[in-house]
């Protein structure tokens, strides 16, 4: 069994949604975040801009308006717990959906997962997971 902890962009999460439901996958939680990676999104877009000379005045002032330290973006954090064979098509559905190249595009956690147990009815085991 394993706990799949997926950090995805905002705008990506009912297409992700719909998604793990076609695999087979319509369990999960979704929780809204706040995190940064190793880019600086906002700085490396007018950059980029700045490069191809496109509005250099106003990119002038964007930039002065934008900290040079990493800022906290809003993201989603899905939490998913799969059976070891499933694992793998979690894991290529979220990547399908989610995968854009480039940066923000989020992160895939895979932990093991001892047990999971139903509340209602005391199950443990797979059996609890769909």
């Amino acid at each position: 069994m394993k706990l799949i902890l997926a950090i995805i962009r905002i705008a990506k999460m009912s297409e992700t949604k719909s998604a793990l439901a076609e695999a087979g996958l319509p369990s999960f939680t979704a929780m809204p975040v706040l995190g940064r990676g190793q880019g600086n999104g906002d700085l490396e877009k007018i950059r980029e801009a700045k490069a191809k000379k496109e509005c250099p005045v106003i990119l002038e002032d964007a930039m002065s308006f934008i900290p040079e330290e990493p800022r906290l973006k809003s993201k989603r954090m899905i939490t998913l717990v799969v059976t070891d064979e499933k694992k793998e098509l979690a894991i290529e559905t979220l990547i399908k959906v989610n995968q854009t190249q480039k940066s923000g595009d989020g992160k895939i956690f895979v932990i093991n997962n001892l047990d999971s147990y139903s509340v209602r009815s005391g199950a443990s085991g797979d059996g609890t997971l769909d």
